[in-house]
């Protein structure tokens, strides 16, 4: 019999019980995985185990992929009316929309951040994931093309079939609503590996999926490691494409494994080291606010955190007054806690890096508290360009402060790195800021705000923070083959 979590929640945030099998998922069973063994899983905020869930392995892999083309051959795919596909992943948003507040408190119990921000950002923004895909399933389209009377010619945008899809610990239900959205919308279907860190609201989502309609096989899930499952999925023969949201280092590994097998399709969303400008006609109050914001939403654990905070010297002492006294107003604690803003997380290599190499810690450093993982909100200054803490994704509450005098200047530095995750740009002018905007080598920057995604609009990055996109009508260019159909309508051959 495969492991079960059950788990009573009793704060002010949620009441009640929570409880669902935490096997491995195929076939719309759950399952012991084929070597019996589990994974333990932990609860950040204590260091506790919360639960067992089945390890799977690459022998899941290959029953999932099995399960998963029955499907696609049978009964989903290019069997399904689309329109049908629309109204199964509806249902499946109704059901989350119906258990909202048991999945903000598993995402919180699971992942350590806080009850509130999985509600308004991680929660909200999932089931609006699913619904908008929900709406494309019916208008994926090809086109007519003009070649001549003697031809028809016509496109046709056809499911590329099982696809491998493996995502990360810091979103754990929002990721998966980002991958599984335009995969299923498009007909294919699905083995996903979630992290074994924090695998409980995708497990949930699996007995959602039952209860919506879903036919056995269009959607898999796996929670295993990265070295087994994740290679097995990224190499395996009989998937046709691989989506990923990790580091650089795992997504180039993922590439070679994919160009090496079947040369499959890939997506990969990586790291990001974001660069976020203070223009010195900023509206100081917004712009503090919103840098608090993108450096500490999501305890830091997010690829496109405004990490390098430039800021123009004109107002450089007064914004770090300020940026001060707003990071000392938050508080870091129980996810349950409705005055906590920032959650659970392990990152104390870095902060201990940028004091060695120089970099002046002008508030935070420490951990906070002798139970579970959590840090203090931390700011560097007096940073120099070569210092780790500035190059390197850090993935936790901490940012690095620089001043900037030049507007040249900072776009020069802005680019000076490896990844093109994202940026954020403050300014009262709108004209420098959509010039910065344009010089700027990232996916997606924001003006005057910062971390402000949307379903609706495309995200990926340039250079080592990834390849393809996600969201938006743009995903969905992931997940089809484009097939050119020639029709002879009485050309002659001589």
């Amino acid at each position: 019999m495969p492991p079960t979590f059950t788990y009573q929640f009793n704060n002010t945030c949620f009441k009640g019980t929570s409880s669902f099998e935490t096997g491995v998922f195929i076939n719309n069973k759950f399952t012991d995985g084929s070597d019996k063994t589990t994974i333990d899983v932990f609860n950040p905020s204590t260091g506790q185990v919360l639960c067992q869930v089945a390890e799977a392995t690459p022998k899941d892999v290959d029953t999932a992929v099995n399960a998963a083309q029955k499907a696609f051959d049978t009964v989903w795919g290019m069997k399904a009316p689309a329109a049908q596909r629309g109204i199964l992943m509806n249902k499946l948003a109704d059901l989350m929309d119906a258990h909202f507040d048991e999945l903000c408190a598993l995402e919180a119990l699971d992942n350590g951040k806080t009850f509130n921000w999985a509600k308004i950002d991680d929660v909200t923004a999932s089931v609006g994931c699913i619904r908008y895909y929900a709406g494309w399933a019916d208008k994926i389209q090809g086109k007519e093309i003009p070649c001549g009377e003697d031809k028809l010619a016509y496109t046709r945008h056809e499911p590329m079939g099982v696809v491998g899809q493996i995502i990360p610990w810091n979103f754990p239900l929002l990721m998966l609503c980002w991958k599984i959205g335009p995969a299923l919308a498009t007909g294919n279907t699905i083995v996903m590996k979630c992290s074994e860190f924090t695998p409980l609201t995708a497990l949930f989502i699996c007995k959602l999926s039952v209860q919506a309609g879903f036919p056995p096989g269009v959607f898999n899930l796996l929670v295993g490691y990265g070295h087994t499952v994740g290679a097995a999925i990224s190499s395996h023969m009989d998937i046709q494409k691989v989506a990923f949201t990790g580091s650089t280092l795992v997504g180039r590994k993922i590439a070679e494994a994919a160009a090496k097998s079947n040369l499959k399709n890939v997506t990969l969303e990586l790291g990001g080291k974001s660069p976020n400008i203070v223009f010195d006609d900023c509206d100081m109050e917004h712009a503090v606010n919103w840098t608090a914001y993108g450096i500490f939403w999501n305890q830091g654990q997010t690829c496109c955190a405004g990490s390098r905070i430039f800021v123009h010297a004109k107002i450089y002492d007064e914004f770090l007054q300020k940026f001060t006294a707003k990071i000392k107003s938050l508080k870091v604690g129980d996810p349950f806690d409705s005055a906590n803003y920032q959650g659970a997380q392990r990152i104390m290599g870095y902060i201990q890096s940028g004091k060695s190499e120089g970099a002046t810690c002008h508030i935070g450093g420490e951990r906070q508290g002798t139970e579970g993982y959590f840090i203090q909100p931390t700011i560097f200054t007096n940073c120099k360009p070569d210092m780790k803490i500035v190059r390197e994704e850090i993935f936790g509450p901490v940012g690095v402060l620089i001043k900037f005098d030049d507007d040249d200047d900072v776009v020069r530095q802005a680019n000076d790195t490896i990844y093109g995750l994202a940026a954020a740009i403050f300014s009262q002018d709108i004209n420098r800021a959509i010039k910065t905007a344009n010089r700027i080598q990232a996916g997606t920057v924001w003006i005057n705000s910062v971390a402000n995604t949307d379903f609706h609009m495309p995200f990926g990055g340039f250079k080592q923070s990834g390849m393809g996109r996600e969201l938006g009508e743009y995903a969905l260019n992931n997940y089809t083959n484009v097939k050119s159909v020639h029709v002879n309508l009485g050309a002659k051959m001589i």
